[in-house]
């Protein structure tokens, strides 16, 4: 089980959920950045798992406090939240991350749906993010505005549901091009059958275990891989 913490960002203070492994041995860190619906206990899980399996953990809480299980109340939030306030606390969360005792220094990023544009982004804001995950991104880039030209030297996977399109959709395939133009790279796994948030088990009508556990173990060699 994790906190909740303050970190200093954008001159200010943010809050997230940090999880951090039972080892005690120093870790590479992974910002978890959280779907539409807030900062959920499914989000607050997904922390868990990711210090259960060695890495330091922290999920910004961009809604301060808000959550919600209601499409309209979650479009709403995600609405009213600043992309741009957003990415400061990223950036900061990586910061803060990188300057914890238990963390090696390098950081990660990964998200979902709509966290997920914002994770692949994250490694355009922050030199510190070396390495993200994307599960099934649906924003547009013009939204967010990416340079990514800081990409160069960094990794992306991105995890595209059928529902989606799969990775020949257009927002993943303009991802995909950035990234790898930049001189980072890029890998794209398709999910045959599957529906978006695929791999949310607190959401029965889409949730797909065989799907969600082979992206989970792609995620984690991505991670080990690139974050050591």
């Amino acid at each position: 089980m994790g906190e909740m913490v303050s970190y200093p960002s954008n001159g200010g203070t943010s809050e997230g959920y940090l999880a951090i492994p039972a080892s005690g041995m120093t870790s590479p860190a992974v910002i978890v950045i959280q779907e539409w619906w807030g900062l959920v206990p499914h989000i607050r899980s997904v922390a868990d798992r990711f210090a259960e399996a060695g890495f330091v953990a922290l999920a910004p809480d961009f809604y301060h406090g808000e959550t919600t299980s209601e499409p309209d109340e979650a479009q709403r939030l995600l609405l009213a939240l600043r992309m741009d306030e957003a990415a400061k606390d990223i950036a900061g969360a990586a910061d803060y991350l990188a300057g914890r005792p238990e963390v090696t220094g390098k950081v990660g990023a990964v998200g979902f749906c709509a966290g997920a544009s914002l994770a692949l982004w994250s490694a355009t804001l922050s030199e510190r993010i070396v390495a993200t995950v994307g599960f099934y991104p649906v924003l547009p880039w013009e939204s967010m505005r990416p340079g990514w030209t800081d990409y160069a030297g960094k990794a992306a996977l991105i995890h595209c549901s059928e529902e989606d399109g799969t990775s020949s959709g257009e927002g993943v395939q303009t991802a995909r091009r950035a990234i790898e133009e930049a001189g980072g790279s890029c890998q794209l796994y398709d999910y045959p059958g599957t529906a978006h948030a695929f791999f949310n088990d607190d959401r029965p009508e889409a949730f797909d275990q065989r799907s969600a556990a082979s992206a989970w173990a792609r995620t984690l060699e991505h991670f080990r891989g690139k974050l050591g």
